[in-house]
């Protein structure tokens, strides 16, 4: 895989990369990929796919349009064991979805930079949210989540960054995964991964 070879100029991430080679795929609807990642927020992944599985049973299975999801009623909605926080979050999705006609096939014709200046714009939607997105939604291959704890934590630990001076920390972050461009998600993942073992 031609990302390997790139990453490994950096002796350090070198060491962890291993033989586990990620695979990064587009996920069709996502405006539904948005509220999905609202619901899981602050939540287990065990159960936020339990109350995930419940928001799509509310219509029947199926992943909703944004107009359906904006005429369900709050308490409906509520039901499913969505805070209020997170019903209002939900439908301000919805209704940014219709506002923007946002569209895969919109977002897919923008850059990583233009789709964060847009949907930072939702409320409840802030950049790590982002860029999760484009990393796992849209399968873009150059992001790098410089506010992602398990990031931060592995990466202060393989580079012996001092976490105490976070304004600092960020900055020395940003410099070292420049040379991983253009295939910065891939050395995301492989510090997840290795943060996690």
């Amino acid at each position: 895989m031609e990302y390997v070879t790139h990453l490994q100029k950096d002796k350090k991430l070198a060491k962890i990369i291993g033989t586990d080679l990620h695979q990064l795929n587009l996920h069709p609807n996502i405006p539904v990929r948005i509220m999905s990642s609202i619901i899981s927020q602050q939540l287990s992944t065990k159960v936020a796919r339990v109350i995930f599985q419940r928001f799509l049973d509310l219509y029947k299975g199926k992943e909703p349009k944004p107009k359906q999801v904006l005429d369900t009623p709050a308490e409906t909605l509520r039901t499913i064991g969505l805070s209020n926080a997170k019903v209002s979050y939900v439908h301000n999705v919805a209704a940014f979805c219709i506002e923007h006609k946002i569209t895969d096939k919109k977002l897919l014709a923008m850059s990583n930079e233009e789709i964060i200046e847009l949907l930072v714009q939702i409320k409840g939607i802030g950049q790590w949210s982002v860029e999760m997105l484009l990393m796992f939604t849209l399968g873009r291959e150059d992001v790098f989540a410089v506010d992602d704890l398990g990031i931060q934590q592995a990466m202060t630990h393989l580079y012996k960054l001092d976490p105490e001076n976070k304004k600092d920390m960020k900055e020395k972050m940003l410099k070292i995964s420049a040379k991983w461009s253009p295939y910065r998600t891939y050395a995301c993942l492989h510090l997840w991964k290795w943060k996690d073992s």
